[in-house]
């Protein structure tokens, strides 16, 4: 494993992290929840929650596997899919099918429900399945903005060398690009492949939480070249002032988070995510009564 220590001045690494238990949000998408609100929500704020669906291969099929209708309220939804095909509806009016290499942010703010499914098409064939989800919460002032749903298209992401790594910039900026989503607080995401082995470097501004998820292969991150195994995480050391600093051989996959933690009370419980156990229980009456909205049925054939 090449060493990032060479980096002296590199920011360390606090912790690195086991996911939870492998499990099954409805009977689609089989995954390890990295982190979630209930964890240590203020070490990875802006982001709440992950979950990791390593590649998977399903068989074909003629009932789409998925989640059905849930709601959200009080934070943003962004799906990565690196394997496979993913179809979104939501009451807000968004929606696709986004495929290998596509991300799609849905901001829930104010409240929607939708639903997620394997498509028509990756049923009928079947094949290899590899997806991420992650939550990004947002600040009390927009927790009821008006939803949102933004496709990002594979070829819409800018493509940058970062030292051994081929890096692709969905958020905020980096080496003098800018990511295409569009988000309410300051944020840096982007995914990368290290195309021979040695290190990446990225300046992240002092005070924002910075992790790193280790999607395929080992890395090895921060200046004490801390060991992160596939679905793991390293969290940085945010009072430092130097550079992230990761490594692996070629082949390694990961997914970068650094963002500006919102230093708010974070009350989480279920689909939702507020600032009070009142707000909650008025989300569970909004929702209950019907004011997220509706999906129509859907049609399968």
């Amino acid at each position: 494993m090449p060493d990032p220590s060479a980096s002296r001045f590199a920011r360390s690494v606090l912790q690195v992290a086991p996911p939870g238990p492998r499990h099954w949000v409805g009977d689609g998408f089989d995954v390890h929840t990295v982190f979630w609100p209930q964890r240590d929500a203020a070490a990875t704020s802006p982001f709440l929650l992950l979950d990791f669906g390593a590649r998977r291969s399903f068989p074909p099929a003629k009932r789409r596997r998925g989640v059905g209708e849930h709601p959200h309220r009080g934070f943003e939804t962004v799906t990565f899919v690196y394997e496979g095909e993913v179809e979104h509806r939501d009451s807000g009016g968004g929606g696709g099918t986004i495929g290998p290499g596509d991300i799609q942010w849905m901001t829930a703010g104010s409240g929607v429900v939708h639903e997620e499914f394997h498509s028509k098409a990756f049923t009928e064939r079947g094949g290899d399945f590899e997806v991420i989800q992650l939550w990004v919460n947002l600040p009390a002032r927009l927790k009821r903005t008006p939803p949102r749903y933004q496709p990002i298209l594979d070829r819409e992401l800018p493509r940058l060398r970062i030292g051994a790594a081929e890096v692709r910039l969905v958020a905020g900026s980096l080496a003098g690009r800018r990511g295409p989503a569009r988000t309410h607080t300051p944020m840096l995401v982007f995914d990368g492949r290290f195309v021979e082995d040695g290190t990446a470097t990225f300046d992240v501004p002092k005070g924002w939480n910075v992790l790193a998820l280790a999607i395929e292969g080992e890395l090895a991150a921060g200046a004490d070249a801390a060991g992160v195994p596939p679905a793991h995480f390293a969290r940085f050391d945010p009072s430092g002032d130097g550079p992230i600093v990761l490594a692996g051989r070629a082949g390694t996959r990961f997914l970068g988070l650094a963002g500006e933690p919102i230093r708010e009370p974070v009350a989480a419980y279920g689909p939702f995510v507020m600032n009070t156990r009142e707000e909650l229980i008025q989300a569970f009456e909004d929702y209950q009564a019907g004011r997220m909205g509706h999906l129509a049925p859907r049609e399968e054939g």
